[in-house]
């Protein structure tokens, strides 16, 4: 008998699309009217063989019903076409809503997945807590505002539930080998770490700080654009409470962390590579080094996400790699660089006073 009862909110793309048939490459196509493999079929194809290990699947609605420990009992969703697919791929038959906040008080779910948009995300996770979840994995973005990241955070937490917030790269097994190997002296001593952007919806970087960002000065940020986000587009640069210096620079892979005896970083399309200074007969070099497993593989997706979640209630993880604590940290570095880029990149003070500052995204978010 399984230990947990789990339940998805928002059967988009990442609730559960991803997964339902073969991706067309066009955003604005919904999946439900195409074939639809048989799960066991899709589970051979895709080389999965447990959860947390590479491939797919992608979708949290997948990924919840691949995990022995969870039953899949229950999901929400306006659209039910959608209900009516996730009744017929994952033979759940009664506990389907078109409204989540009813699905929460009624089923009263252990572990739940929330793939809504943006506007609710903030509302549905405490509603969640206050529900009896142990533990909650969302999409990305996190939240518009830092008072709805906050409320997020601290429900959380003062319940012990382990919230997650996105699949992104970050929540792959190779970013906890980077973190122990930094902590193992791999590189030496922590000197600096640079990333592309700030990217509060998929930030590599703060899973590597140890202390608390200090100040920001940015600059070259752009208006908001059509798509209807304004996410910061320029560069800059954090110091944490520890004189530990980011740097956010255009080019830059997705995260470089350079220490005293070498550097390794990380980008999607080559993995992890590192360096290491070695003696040799006419004195130091830096020499490329192989990369110890786990590397990173795509596709990476929900089952990283939720492997974090489980991790946590099994005592093996203190928070997710991707914890709603470190995601709340990049989004309001990412605002003070914005309000510091306004001001002509003059130094702003951490943390923000003012909590309704926040962030747009794009239509579809």
């Amino acid at each position: 008998m399984s230990e947990y009862r789990g339940a998805v909110i928002g059967l988009g793309w990442m609730g559960m699309l991803y997964d339902l048939a073969a991706r067309t490459g066009t955003w604005n196509v919904d999946d439900i009217d195409r074939p639809t493999p048989e799960l066991d079929l899709h589970r051979r194809f895709h080389h999965h063989t447990h959860p947390g290990t590479e491939g797919l699947p992608t979708s949290y609605a997948e990924a919840l019903h691949d995990r022995p420990e969870i039953e899949l009992v229950a999901a929400a969703e306006r659209d039910r076409k959608r209900l009516r697919a996730f009744s017929e791929r994952y033979g759940v038959k009664d506990a389907l809503y078109t409204d989540a906040g009813e699905m929460l008080r009624a089923e009263r779910p252990d572990i739940v997945a929330i793939a809504t948009n943006v506007k609710h995300r903030a509302d549905l996770t405490c509603l969640a807590v206050e529900c009896g979840a142990k533990g909650i994995f969302t999409e990305k973005p996190m939240a518009h505002t830092l008072e709805e990241a906050d409320r997020m955070v601290s429900t959380c937490a003062a319940a012990g539930v382990p919230l997650s917030c996105g699949s992104i790269t970050t929540t792959h097994p190779s970013f906890a080998r980077a973190r122990q190997l930094l902590r193992d002296g791999g590189v030496g001593p922590l000197v600096s770490i640079e990333a592309s952007a700030p990217g509060a919806q998929h930030q590599n970087w703060s899973y590597f700080l140890d202390s608390r960002p200090a100040w920001v000065t940015g600059t070259g940020d752009q208006p908001r654009r059509e798509t209807g986000s304004d996410e910061f587009t320029g560069q800059g640069m954090m110091v944490c409470e520890d004189g530990l210096a980011v740097h956010f620079r255009r080019g830059a892979p997705g995260v470089r962390i350079t220490g005293g005896r070498g550097e390794m970083w990380f980008d999607f399309l080559e993995g992890w590579r590192r360096t290491q200074d070695v003696e040799v007969d006419d004195g130091v070099r830096r020499t490329p080094m192989p990369w110890p497993k786990p590397q990173f593989v795509p596709p990476y997706g929900g089952i990283y996400t939720l492997n974090d979640v489980m991790d946590c209630l099994a005592g093996r993880l203190d928070e997710p790699k991707n914890s709603g604590r470190r995601v709340a940290t990049a989004l309001e570095v990412e605002i003070a660089l914005k309000v510091s880029s306004a001001n002509g990149g003059q130094r702003v003070d951490l943390p923000l006073g003012d909590r309704s500052l926040g962030l747009n995204y794009d239509w579809f978010r």
